[in-house]
């Protein structure tokens, strides 16, 4: 059923796509609103403009992104559903920097509309375009909304980021843009706030008294592919630390908000930022680069060795951090951090280890293991609680048991997938799962600072082999403290 404020909506809405020819158009935005469209979530009135610098025609851009959207779904494409999609979507040709272009695009939105400009581009566009819709007024509007979207990544650094800030503020207010991070989308991770504030059994030990430490593990179990002139201007640090894993780590952290709106809650993510950011002198880090080998019998290049790759580099694939928040709640917490490319699996998951109970004297004789809360954000989405019970049987054997809920295990599941959920957030005017200024500033100065602290000395790369858990020094990290990495879908919890 459709929400309210679609119900609402009489006018006409516009979502004009920069980059429509690209992998993020046809893997995700496409399909996300055919099944947007199948859940009946888009506007009565919605038209897609899908702009590229390719000579395509409507129809023939119709074809294909029938197919790319066949491809990405669950179940096969309904020909009705897709027709009524495809009718409402045109293709545009255009370079991004000529004024003809954008002459021509604005009489295709018309007067009246509401309209969401989604750059869907590499990085060195997004000031071009944001300068020309400027330039041409195409950002203005008397009532309805014009919106931008922008993906990741957002500057190189604070510098660069603030000079792109900068750019983006002189054409649109803070408001309407809307700083994506598709990570924020992901059902699991939306379920923590649930999940803490719902349950009696988890807020009231959400804090210092009771949790050890915190881990969040996301790593991939692929090299970087095709992607190695991307990575050597990005690296694990930026690619991943500096934005998914911190909002991720915001969320799991933050103060209880006044309420849940978009407001509330990002003003106690931004907390959690700034807390980092004073304790900046305490942060332990560990890097990585991959070398040659075998990842489930698959043999994988060093990270060197692919294209686009300096064939003396030094950017890391492996980020591994430890860390502590300046607060009250978690003051003394240890948080570990780590990520990285060709690990033994692909997970994301964050990991609440509970202290130790105060009658383990108890048991003499036995080692308890922890109590552990797990989150697992993909490619399960769900959650662990494993605690002690007593063993089957005469002796009173104490053994780690868990009680495992997989939200998208059972046949027939189908969970939104983060794009549904983030498109229709910025069709809604909900801002709550995307990113304000003041968050990426404070995230850069947070990764600006382990940059600078790893430039001083060379790294000895490549330091780790594919298909285990990264460099020997991570594990040491926590292993120094008496404590170890946990991971759910390997087995290991």
């Amino acid at each position: 059923m459709k929400t309210e404020e679609m119900k609402k909506q009489n006018r006409r809405t516009v979502m004009v796509i920069f980059g429509a020819t690209g992998d993020l158009t046809h893997k995700k935005l496409m399909p996300a609103l055919y099944n947007l469209l199948k859940r009946d979530l888009l506007p009565e009135d919605f038209h897609v403009i899908a702009v590229g610098r390719q000579e395509k025609t409507s129809e023939s851009y119709r074809q294909e992104i029938s197919q790319s959207i066949a491809d990405n779904i669950y179940g096969e494409l309904k020909p009705e559903l897709f027709g009524a999609l495809a009718e409402k979507t045109v293709y545009h040709r255009q370079d991004f920097s000529e004024d003809a272009g954008y002459t021509k695009l604005k009489e295709i939105i018309g007067e009246d509309a509401d309209v969401m400009y989604y750059l869907a581009v590499a990085p060195q566009a997004f000031e071009v375009i944001i300068g020309k819709l400027g330039e041409h007024g195409m950002q203005a509007h008397d009532s309805g909304f014009r919106r931008v979207v922008i993906e990741k990544p957002f500057g190189a650094d604070l510098k660069t980021a603030e000079y792109l800030n900068e750019k983006i503020n002189a054409v649109f207010p803070e408001k309407d843009i809307y700083r994506i991070d598709h990570y924020l989308g992901k059902e699991m991770l939306q379920n923590i706030i649930i999940l803490r504030f719902a349950n009696a059994i988890f807020e009231p030990i959400w804090n210092k008294n009771y949790i050890d430490n915190i881990q969040i593990t996301s790593s991939e179990d692929i090299g970087v592919g095709s992607r190695g002139g991307y990575y050597e201007h990005s690296g694990a640090l930026r690619d991943m630390l500096q934005n998914h894993l911190l909002q991720l780590l915001s969320l799991t952290v933050m103060e209880p908000p006044r309420s849940l709106s978009e407001d509330d809650i990002r003003i106690e993510k931004l907390k959690v930022l700034r807390s980092l950011n004073d304790r900046l002198d305490s942060i332990e880090t560990v890097r990585g680069q991959y070398g040659a080998g075998e990842i489930n019998g698959k043999t994988i290049a060093a990270y060197r060795d692919q294209e686009k790759v300096d064939a003396e580099s030094d950017v890391e694939t492996f980020v591994a951090t430890k860390m502590y928040l300046n607060t009250g709640r978690w003051q003394g917490v240890p948080i570990y951090i780590r990520t990285g490319k060709a690990l033994k699996e692909k997970t994301t998951e964050v990991v609440i280890e509970l202290k130790e109970t105060p009658y383990s004297h108890y048991f003499p004789d036995q080692t308890l293991k922890p109590n552990l809360l797990v989150i697992k954000i993909q490619p399960e989405e769900g959650m662990v609680v494993r605690f002690c019970a007593k063993s089957p049987g005469a002796l009173n054997q104490v053994v780690p048991v868990g009680m495992d809920f997989c939200q998208n295990c059972q046949t027939g599941v189908n969970s939104p997938e983060a794009y549904e959920r983030l498109l229709h957030d910025v069709m809604r005017g909900d801002a709550t799962l995307f990113t304000r200024w003041e968050e990426v500033e404070a995230s850069w100065i947070f990764a600006d600072r382990i940059k600078a602290e790893w430039d001083k000395q060379k790294p000895d790369f490549p330091n780790y082999a594919p298909g285990s858990w990264g460099p020997k020094a991570a594990d040491e990290l926590l292993r120094k403290d008496g404590r170890r990495w946990w991971v759910s879908q390997t087995g290991e919890i």
